[in-house]
């Protein structure tokens, strides 16, 4: 929406129209079906352009609430000291 009021290119694409967020809204909800099809395609043509590499990314739009205490923090050297801990108990065992 931005880009229609300050880039040349989408300006001169979209004959000076500024839609608003309510008209593009609709737009994607009546042409989802369709809008899919054309992404899916797209990336199709750029696997079979090599434009693309075969691995797989994902990306997980999750949010947690961080926790950042000293019992839930490990620094290098406290990961050290757990591990020559744990060989103690199971030399023992």
């Amino acid at each position: 929406m931005e880009e229609a009021g300050r880039n040349v290119e989408v300006m001169w694409l979209l004959g000076r129209l500024a839609p608003d967020h309510k008209t593009i809204a609709d737009f994607r909800k009546d042409n989802g079906l369709a809008l899919r099809k054309v992404c899916a395609r797209f990336v199709e043509l750029c696997r079979e352009m090599g434009l693309l590499a075969t691995a797989s990314v994902a990306i997980d739009g999750s949010k947690f609430k961080a926790v950042n205490n000293r019992d839930k923090n490990f620094t290098r050297a406290k990961v050290e000291r757990r591990r020559a801990q744990l060989g103690r108990v199971w030399r023992d065992i």
